[in-house]
């Protein structure tokens, strides 16, 4: 893999979603050795800092989108930090932060690549609406927004809309779908790779299967990465835990073949909590799957 100018960002948010403690993700992906395992690899790494993120919201009603202007903050700064690493041409790596960081993230790295793919490795497909939402949490939403579907402060974040296009994503490791999602992805014809695929054809099918339709008439590749698409016996610190998915090796051998692959422009990795973690495991998993992500290998 050819040496990267990495930029990294943290984004300490835990605003689209109820349980507490995402918000020390970035602190303990960092602590975990991120920017040294990087650096080894000959990679030239920025550190920016993390996005300032506002006081969630005193009361929070039982309908609506939960602490919504302090989610659009968050996503707007932070788009405007994507935007800034992508001038000095560093490579972003965004840590989070809960999945509604993806906001932000897409409407960055979308300024200048239009016809972006999209792999999304998560247990959920975050294809919510408020009208589909069982919760009001928007980082079930992020995927959703997007795509341009959804409140118009979050969609037009950046000042245009949509973001991505639904030929152009691939969910991978899905494994909780609500009933709005799963009529979208049917609706759209969205390529997606439940924990059933994977199971039956394999990881190595399914990334090939993957990078091959990212990669068709897109002008970069963005990984979203959710730690609860990991098995929660690998990655036990995250929100939303779901049993029975994608197992430690088989997310190694994902980010081996995207190394390989070469199509990445962008990527973040969210939903790390500490607070449910076991001795930081899940940054530590985090940090691992960086190290294949970015090159790398055993010998």
């Amino acid at each position: 893999m050819k040496r990267l100018k990495i930029g990294v960002i943290g984004v300490p948010m835990d605003l689209g979603q109820n349980r507490r403690g995402v918000d020390m993700g970035p602190s303990a992906i960092r602590y975990a050795g991120l920017i040294s395992r990087l650096e080894a690899l000959g990679h030239v790494v920025k550190d920016f800092g993390d996005v300032s993120i506002e006081k969630r919201a005193e009361k929070i009603g039982l309908v609506g989108l939960k602490n919504l202007p302090q989610v659009i903050h968050a996503n707007d700064s932070l788009r405007q930090q994507i935007e800034e690493i992508e001038v000095e041409g560093l490579f972003p790596l965004v840590l989070g932060g809960d999945h509604s960081i993806a906001i932000g993230t897409l409407a960055g790295v979308t300024k200048s690549r239009r016809q972006l793919g999209v792999i999304w490795y998560d247990a959920h497909g975050d294809l919510n609406t408020e009208e589909t939402s069982p919760s009001g949490n928007i980082h079930g939403m992020p995927l959703a927004v997007s795509l341009g579907l959804g409140d118009e402060s979050l969609t037009n974040i950046g000042g245009f809309a949509p973001k991505i296009k639904p030929e152009h994503i691939v969910i991978i490791g899905a494994r909780s779908l609500d009933e709005g999602e799963k009529e979208y992805i049917k609706e759209k014809g969205i390529k997606i790779f439940t924990m059933h695929e994977i199971d039956r054809l394999g990881m190595t099918k399914v990334m090939e299967q993957a990078i091959d339709h990212v990669s068709n008439g897109t002008d970069g590749v963005h990984l979203s990465l959710d730690l609860d698409g990991l098995d929660p016996n690998d990655a036990p610190g995250v929100g939303t835990p779901v049993l029975g998915g994608i197992s430690y090796r088989e997310s190694h051998l994902a980010m081996e073949m995207l190394a390989e692959a070469n199509i990445l422009t962008s990527t973040e990795f969210v939903e790390v909590n500490p607070i449910l973690d076991e001795r930081n495991k899940t940054a530590e998993v985090a940090v691992a799957l960086m190290g294949s992500l970015f090159g790398e290998k055993l010998l």
